[in-house]
């Protein structure tokens, strides 16, 4: 099949913004930390502000776990009405319930405390980054997982803030979970880094859910395919960051062939200097890549995708905006 025209470049009147959805910007990486040893110093400021310079006017950061969430929420707190946070404990920590030192029960009571009080301090926007993982049974039993799936959707229905939602390879439970709760969670939520067939990503929109786009729901013909056929209402975009770069390989390098060429250079981590990208770890400046590739494979303009990604995420996150 041929690939669509290519989307209206950004030009002088028109400049995208985004808001990144799904970035874990509490991972040790950003920090130059790489499985234990330090490569390079701490570039997070770094960052932040090549996010800023590529049109990143919001970000949210994804809670992984309770700790993870906690330091979400400090990032939210040093930098108001830029970054937003989730809380959650995603499905590969759920070992982190039964393990704890004095049980699953006072977990989620932390949990469920530092989710009400972020939400009530305007940090949070978000329940999650929750759900199953059926790929990764290594990290997590499918008995604990789908246990902990439940206990932090029946918390998301005291707390009611949208979702923030992870599936993998688990479409069936993960959707029946969801149905039992449905109408007490009024705010939906929005399934993150999907790669899911057409007729799993079908559902979810039927049951009023959003579907996230970053790199890893383009890498196959397949995803494009999905991609292609979502409904322009239910976009939303990510990077997914340190994770979920575009690769070459991947089938949505064919529609990134005539996009602009990045205004970063990019360096091995043991060769880090201060202003560049470091290899193999994704940022939220990269986003304009998802963008711009979703919009060629949908065949409408930059301005088309960007925009209605921007207000479907407003409409569901809020995040200060009107």
């Amino acid at each position: 099949m041929s690939a669509p025209a290519p989307p209206e470049a950004a030009n002088s009147v028109f400049k995208p913004r985004f808001i990144d959805i799904g970035i874990n910007l509490t991972d040790p990486v950003y920090t130059g930390l790489y499985h234990g040893a330090q490569r390079h110093p701490p570039d997070l400021e770094g960052v932040l502000t090549r996010a800023r310079s590529a049109g990143c006017q919001k970000l949210i950061v994804t809670g992984s776990d309770v700790h993870e969430s906690a330091h979400a929420v400090e990032l939210s707190k040093a930098h108001p009405d830029f970054i937003y946070n989730t809380v959650g404990v995603h499905p590969c920590s759920c070992l982190q319930f039964p393990s704890h030192a004095t049980g699953p029960s006072a977990l989620l009571a932390e949990l469920r405390t530092l989710a009400l009080a972020a939400k009530e301090s305007g940090h949070c926007v978000a329940f999650g980054e929750i759900g199953l993982d059926y790929d990764r049974l290594t990290l997590c039993p499918k008995d604990v997982q789908l246990q902990y799936f439940a206990a932090q959707l029946d918390i998301a229905i005291e707390v009611q803030l949208p979702l923030f939602l992870h599936s993998r390879a688990a479409h069936a439970d993960f959707a029946r979970l969801l149905r039992d709760r449905l109408e007490k969670l009024p705010r939906r939520g929005v399934v993150h880094s999907f790669t899911g067939s057409e007729e799993e990503m079908r559902e979810l929109v039927e049951m009023g859910f959003d579907i996230g786009v970053n790199g890893c729901s383009l890498k196959t013909a397949e995803n494009i395919e999905v991609v292609r056929k979502l409904p322009l209402e239910r976009i939303q975009l990510e990077t997914d960051g340190p994770w979920c770069e575009m690769r070459p390989s991947h089938a949505s390098a064919e529609f990134l062939s005539d996009m602009p060429l990045e205004e970063w250079k990019s360096v091995k981590k043991e060769k880090w200097v201060e202003g560049a990208l470091v290899k193999g770890r994704n940022e939220p400046c990269m986003i304009g890549k998802v963008a711009w590739a979703v919009a060629r494979i949908k065949g409408i303009s930059l301005e088309e995708l960007t925009e209605a990604a921007w207000t479907n995420t407003v409409r569901m996150f809020g995040l200060g905006e009107r």
